[in-house]
């Protein structure tokens, strides 16, 4: 058995922004300005406006233009792309969708200098997809369409708005018997020229990869086809994307000057019975608590932002935790509750107490790992996501993981909430899942999407290795935020800070504005 300290992480200590009650840390529609004096730029969101997209998938991720004010929306109900014009955020106006010319489905959109793309998957998802380029000011007829690989599921600008880079994930049909390979690619916006990056010269490093927390587990599967490329983030010089690989619980490395993938970065485990890791693992014990339990995380991290302090690069993962399921002929389930597996006695002598389900038994584990010495029982048990955010080095040296700073504050603030009302304590918790940051004031903040909490939390992680609390948003109403949408002061139609937050579920988009 290996050591639980060999995947030790150092104590958090996370500052905590002092305020005299409640409101001050919760996004409240109704609560009153302060307006006593200050002497810095207030990083203070409050609630500004919520409207109707569609119903159940119709506002996935949005992408604004600050030179015609107009809003694109990501909507897989109809599917399109939709477009509302926001000069006045208290009433957006609906516009004629953009007029795509592939087929398929949209995943993705993003804005940079009156330029829009939009990333396409096949109707067969197997299959290459497209990305559709139009001008922000007329989205009826398409500037430009470029095939890249399977499954395009996030499309952004570079910073200086030369080149496009697609994250491909290629995930396997629902039989597993057809896996396209994780692709990467860049387009030079200006001409249409396309590089398609795949990961076959990383084939015959799984072993040396694993050993520090990568995951390459497909049934029959390279590592070429294994990896599933999901979220992109780009440095401020347009120099280097980092490109999330969630299911296999890396980042990748993308050197967009010489069109090749550098690294692989493994990001390991996070053990839950360090002090300040403590996590719910039970929707069945009748109570939200936080306890140390002998598990680990894998980060599997979704969304990525970066930024950059003094000189040094960093990225945020939101640590949402993602399971293969695939249940055709013959398909692949990697998941199943502790309570259904066999532990190893020697290893847990408690074990029937353990995998009782107001304890371990309705914690969700990988069926993957764990058995580490091949007798079909788990020696080691694995769960999915690290309900947290992280702060990484450009090369991936963990600098900060939140712990359990997620559940403690939801569970102190919002408890109504917790976990989803509980109910996803033995799944992956709040499910953080969109990320992104915004200097304001010569502050880096950042906002953080909590899936099943329905709700965003706000950081300022100036001091990257220090990031402190600020507030958590919430609106009635909003199910399931997938995209979380920052817009600096300078471009606002409104003068000040907006967040635009695409909620996938309930179809709505809400809008807060920095007071």
């Amino acid at each position: 058995m290996k050591n639980f300290n060999k995947f030790l992480l150092p104590l958090l200590v996370i500052s905590v922004l002092s305020c005299e009650k409640i409101d001050d840390f919760i996004g409240n529609p109704g609560g009153e300005d302060d307006d006593g004096p200050t002497t810095e730029t207030r990083v203070d969101f409050a609630f500004k406006n919520t409207f109707q997209v569609g119903g159940d998938g119709a506002a996935e991720i949005a992408a604004f233009d600050p030179i015609t004010n107009r809003l694109f929306v990501v909507n897989v109900e109809v599917p399109e792309i939709s477009v509302f014009d926001l000069t006045d955020v208290n009433n957006p106006m609906r516009l004629d969708p953009v007029v795509c010319v592939n087929p398929g489905s949209p995943n993705s959109v993003s804005v940079k200098n009156g330029m829009l793309a939009v990333a396409i998957e096949s109707p067969n998802k197997q299959e290459n997809g497209f990305i559709e380029l139009f001008e922000t000011n007329d989205t009826q007829n398409e500037v430009n369409s470029v095939e890249v690989g399977a499954l395009p599921d996030m499309v952004t600008f570079t910073p200086n708005g030369e080149y496009l880079v697609v994250a491909n994930e290629g995930e396997p049909n629902d039989d597993y018997t057809v896996d396209p390979m994780g692709m990467v690619s860049i387009i030079k916006v200006a001409t249409g020229e396309t590089y398609n990056l795949d990961f076959v010269a990383f084939n015959g490093m799984e072993e040396s990869l694993e050993t520090d927390g990568f995951r390459v587990f497909g049934p029959g599967a390279t590592l070429a086809m294994d990896v599933e490329p999901e979220y992109v983030a780009v440095s401020n010089d347009s120099k280097t994307a980092w490109v999330t690989l969630q299911e296999n619980n890396g980042v990748a490395v993308v050197n967009l000057e010489s069109k090749q993938i550098t690294d692989i970065l493994p990001l390991g485990y996070k053990n839950y019975t360090n002090p300040g890791n403590e996590i719910d693992p039970s929707d069945e014990d009748g109570k939200k608590e936080l306890r140390s339990v002998p598990v680990f995380g894998t980060y599997h991290p979704d969304a990525i932002a970066y930024y950059s302090v003094n000189g040094m690069d960093y990225v945020v993962t939101a640590n949402e935790g993602d399971a293969r399921e695939y249940e055709g002929e013959p398909g692949f389930v990697e998941e199943d509750r502790i309570k259904d597996v066999v532990l190893d006695p020697e290893v847990f002598p408690d074990f029937e107490e353990l995998q009782k389900e107001e304890n371990l038994g309705r914690l969700k584990l990988t069926l993957v790992q764990g058995d580490t010495d091949g007798d079909g029982d788990y020696d080691e048990l694995y769960s999915f996501g690290a309900r947290s955010f992280s702060i990484w080095s450009g090369m991936g040296q963990l600098v900060y993981d939140s712990g359990n700073d997620i559940a403690a504050k939801t569970l102190e603030l919002t408890p109504d909430v917790f976990n989803g009302d509980d109910g996803r304590s033995d799944d992956k918790g709040a499910e953080p899942e969109a990320v992104t940051i915004q200097e304001i004031g010569g502050k880096q903040i950042l906002f953080l999407g909590l899936e099943r909490n329905n709700q965003i939390m706000v950081y300022d992680i100036s001091n990257p290795s220090f990031p402190e609390f600020i507030q958590i948003l919430s609106t009635n109403g909003d199910i399931g935020p997938e995209g979380v949408l920052a817009v600096s002061a300078e471009d606002s139609p409104t003068g000040k800070e907006l967040l635009i937050v695409s909620n996938e579920v309930s179809g709505t988009v809400t809008i807060y504005e920095n007071r």
